[in-house]
């Protein structure tokens, strides 16, 4: 059990069934009476936030939450489906719990699926993946017009910006995290 004093940015806590996250907390002591904590947490499966004020001496469930590696099979439709490398168990994510990340999953392409209880509620991509382009506009040597980007589409079918030298076919290293080009793999 956690008490209001282990409350700390990042902290995962079960209020109500379901597993939330501390992303803010603030200690305030008033001029005369008990301590109080004042949280913004959010929901781990449905995103959405609340604002709560503890007392000293109150306790929490920790959240039992769990990252799995697995490796992602196949979409069909809005669900994602992802097997477990030593059980092969398949567990499938909603498209809603995936977020961005869809954006830059390949099938076989291996992710941790953070579980709670035997419930997926989210994907952790590495921080960075290798993509081919199969879209972009050619580039026109002697072009001196400043730009120094251009659009490009990706095999998942995400859009980003990438420098004029980067053609249709090549291989890219995209920037999970802020969705953005990276390096072009070499080889």
């Amino acid at each position: 059990m956690y008490s209001v004093a282990d409350l700390k940015k990042g902290l995962k806590l079960t209020l109500d069934g379901d597993p939330y996250i501390v992303i803010a907390f603030d200690f305030v002591k008033p001029g005369k009476g008990q301590a109080l904590y004042r949280t913004k947490m959010r929901n781990m499966i449905n995103g959405t936030i609340l604002d709560r004020t503890y007392r000293s001496g109150e306790t929490f469930e920790p959240a039992r939450i769990e990252d799995r590696q697995m490796e992602f099979l196949y979409r069909e439709g809005t669900h994602y489906t992802f097997m477990d490398q030593q059980t092969y168990e398949q567990v499938i994510v909603e498209e809603d719990a995936i977020g961005d990340a869809k954006n830059y999953m390949l099938e076989n392409c291996k992710v941790d699926v953070l579980l709670f209880g035997e419930k997926a509620i989210g994907v952790t991509l590495p921080n960075f993946v290798n993509l081919r382009v199969t879209n972009t506009d050619p580039w026109a040597k002697g072009d001196t017009s400043g730009n120094d980007s251009k659009p490009a589409t990706v095999e998942t079918g995400y859009a980003l910006k990438v420098p004029p030298f980067i053609e249709e076919g090549e291989l890219i290293t995209i920037d999970t995290r802020t969705g953005e080009y990276s390096t072009r793999v070499k080889g």
